[in-house]
């Protein structure tokens, strides 16, 4: 056919019009990782986006010349020349640096993932981190959310097979993602950000890809990280060469007390007022240390800023009081970005933003216009004793580094102040260098059973970075032993594997998987998703016997978990009244949460082909069943009454002196209970917990309640009542049985 007749052709073909010379693709002649930051940056500034071959917008030139201001885009070309001749590379890059959202940018230019069906992958310590990074990156790159740029976090995924290619997501993910494809061969970079944190599964990542980079040499591996323990880092990868990328900061002043503080929450809270009263306009950035403590303050600053305005017209500003933690809904996550109000009247003083956070402000989130920072000094962190197996989140003093980065926040956009409610002297002596690795202070239950699914066998070999203690591995070998996900050889077992497959804690997992045995997998299944998210009672301080009554009329008098349930279904059952929730002092966001994850966990359920059955509501044994299924997950987590009655009891196996909590809505003090929480507060306290029946604990407990490992005493006495007392019901059966058979015969 002649040139000019298919020329026209073209030209008439609806399906070809998209090739125009206007859109031709702007990486066209380059070569894969051999791209020169000058090639980018004319790529960066065409009218064309490589990346789907559309027009840019108005909009992503003006975001442009924002990036062009970032640190670490006047070091591109040295990104490049490391990125592209080696296959890892660790990047050290203050906060507000650019590098979370700029370096997997650089690295889609260079890598061309989008063309060889792969994807980038650049994994963030925190869910709130991961869903915002992306919206602002898909933003910056001119596409949709959720198409060419996506994320992926627990229980949402927010990607399109095929057009994804660059993927934000949390560690733990990429892990889950690890143990059906052991090399991550859908990966042709992965990014580990935020790596000073440590947490557990950026620990295992690390070890898992310096395994997994010689076997694959299309792999390449960024690891970045906020403070400067560069050197610890570069050692573990084999010396891989560093790129040091400044941060944007002006001069910051810090104060302190000259007393330590009793009450942190209210010195935080006096403090921001006078500096909203005291101090030139510009934001405050509070740390806190979880949801409640956040909320309560944030109300209280609003209530006490709200009064000093009324009070002295025009001279102090209005607040815009914000909170941030990892379970606020994405809609909400956005209000931190917002402006400072304008002032009330001409003239009068300007507003002020407040923002009150978790230490997801520290690093993993940069906020604009912070220019006071108050640091308490602590966060929580999670704490476990192996010896009593119980692990607890606690508000821990934070290390050296964190404060480091807590005040940095004060110097993005001018000279700022930082507010240290402790004692210089403290900070000195008290605080550690670093932050200590997640890995030496967790149960590591999950991370074991992650790693025998991984096929890594030798878990005391494994190349942590910083190895657990022995009894912290030989603690989770022990419950996955006793749960029947190992053998007694320390082999994954069948079973163990289908475990491994639930993003749950080991004992939700079995307590889902043996359900269907009970009759009860549609209630149980309920029941894990409600445990998977916050706490969904509200109890406002004003309002607290209100909450309470509204919470009376769910409470199940066998047990918090029954409870749980009961507010599951009558949520659903009202699921056309948007203000039920509320009026019944419950958590509309958590159980729309807790919808969610209940729809992924039955995908799983029906994957393994998991019946879905119930036990009619009006049988005497509904409610029964669904205790038995708890049992079977939680057997571990029982605690016996001490003397005949009271609130005083002790943990099986580790004799710690416990009291139920306030909170349980249980009626009696019953002889045994199961727990889901072991709280550490100003005593020792057990969290939403269930009466169970003896011999239910000697059924399905298996070799945990092996009679003859039980030292003599009054919980030994009652199990081996209760333990009679099976045998006879049994024997009598068995005798009844005979009988019948006898009389048929006859």
């Amino acid at each position: 056919m002649p040139d000019n007749k298919r020329q026209k052709l073209d030209g008439a073909n609806p399906y070809l019009a998209h090739r125009s010379d206007s859109q031709e693709n702007p990486l066209e002649g380059l070569t894969p990782r051999g791209v020169s930051a000058k090639d980018v940056e004319k790529a960066m500034s065409g009218d064309v986006n490589a990346f789907n071959l559309k027009q840019f917008s108005p909009q992503y030139q003006q975001i442009l010349k924002g990036r062009q201001n970032l640190p670490v885009w006047n070091q591109m070309q040295e990104f490049y020349d490391i990125f592209n001749k080696n296959q890892m590379m660790v990047m050290i890059g203050e906060t507000g640096s650019g590098k979370t959202t700029q370096i997997p940018q650089y690295v889609a230019y260079s890598d061309f993932a989008h063309t060889k069906g792969k994807l980038i992958a650049c994994t963030q310590p925190r869910r709130v981190a991961a869903m915002s990074v992306a919206k602002r990156v898909a933003d910056e790159m001119d596409v949709n959310l959720g198409e060419e740029v996506g994320y992926s976090i627990r229980f949402e995924d927010l990607t399109t097979p095929g057009t994804t290619f660059l993927k934000y997501m949390t560690d733990g993910m990429l892990l889950r993602e690890a143990m059906n494809d052991n090399t991550l061969s859908r990966y042709s970079t992965i990014i580990l950000d935020e790596a000073h944190e440590r947490t557990l599964a950026t620990d295992i990542l690390m070890g898992l890809l310096k395994e997994i980079v010689p076997r694959r040499p299309d792999l390449k591996l960024v690891v970045m990280s906020a403070t400067l323990d560069a050197l610890k880092f570069q050692n573990y990868f084999n010396n891989a060469p560093l790129l040091k990328v400044p941060g944007r900061t002006f001069p910051v002043e810090t104060y302190y007390t000259e007393e330590p503080e009793t009450d942190y929450v209210e010195a935080a809270i006096r403090t921001v007022l006078m500096i909203h009263q005291a101090e030139d306009p510009g934001d405050i950035l509070v740390f806190l240390t979880g949801s409640e403590e956040i909320e309560d303050a944030c109300r209280k600053i609003k209530l006490e800023g709200d009064e000093l305005e009324r009070n002295y017209r025009g001279a102090v500003g209005p607040l815009l009081v914000v909170p941030l933690y990892s379970s606020l809904p994405p809609q909400q996550q956005t209000r931190i970005f917002a402006d400072a109000p304008e002032p009330r009247q001409p003239g009068g003083a300007p507003g002020r933003k407040v923002v009150v956070s978790t230490n997801i402000a520290e690093t993993s989130l940069t906020i604009d216009g912070i220019v006071y920072v108050v640091d308490p000094g602590f966060s929580k962190q999670k704490v476990y004793n192996p010896r009593i197996r119980v692990e607890s989140l606690l508000p821990t003093p934070i290390s050296k580094a964190s404060a480091q980065q807590r005040a940095g926040r004060a110097g993005r956009t001018r000279p700022g102040k930082c507010f240290r409610l402790y004692t210089e002297n403290d900070f000195v002596s008290q605080l550690q260098e670093q932050t200590y690795p997640e890995i030496l202070r967790c149960n590591l239950a999950n991370t074991v059973l992650e790693l025998k699914k991984l096929g890594i066998n030798d878990l005391v070999h494994f190349d942590y970075m910083d190895p657990p203690a022995p009894e912290t591995v030989m603690r989770a070998l022990e419950l996955l032993n006793y749960l029947g996900a190992f053998d007694d050889e320390g082999n994954l077992t069948p079973f163990g594997s289908i475990m491994a497959e639930f993003p749950l804690d080991p004992q939700l997992a079995k307590m889902l998987i043996v359900s269907p045995e009970f009759k009860c997998s549609n209630e149980i299944l309920s029941l894990a998703a409600m445990l998977s998210v916050p706490n969904v009672f509200l109890r406002p301080e004003s309002q607290r016997k209100e909450a309470d009554d509204a919470k009376a009329q769910f409470t199940h008098p066998d047990g918090d978990h029954l409870t749980l349930l009961n507010v599951f279904h009558a949520f659903k059952a009202n699921s056309n009244d948007s203000n039920w929730a509320w009026n019944n002092y419950l958590s509309h966001r958590a159980l729309i949460s807790a919808d969610n994850v209940r729809l992924q966990l039955k995908r799983t359920m029906e994957r393994f082909d998991l019946d879905l059955v119930s036990t009619a509501f009006e049988d005497r044994n509904y409610y029964v069943n669904i205790r038995k299924a708890i049992v079977c997950g939680y057997f571990m987590q029982a605690a016996h009454r001490e003397g005949a009655k009271g609130n005083t009891y002790l943990t099986i196996k580790d004799a710690q002196v416990v009291s139920l909590h306030p909170s349980t809505g249980l009626d009696t003090s019953p002889e045994f209970v199961i727990y889901n929480e072991f709280a550490l507060t100003t005593k020792n306290f057990l969290r939403t917990v269930t009466a169970v029946k003896p011999d239910w604990l000697l059924t399905y407990g298996g070799e945990y309640f092996n009679l003859r490992t039980f030292q003599d005493g009054p919980l030994k006495r009652a199990l081996m009542y209760a333990a009679e007392k099976k045998a006879s019901k049994a024997s009598k059966r068995d005798e009844n049985g005979d009988r019948k058979r006898s009389k048929k015969q006859r």
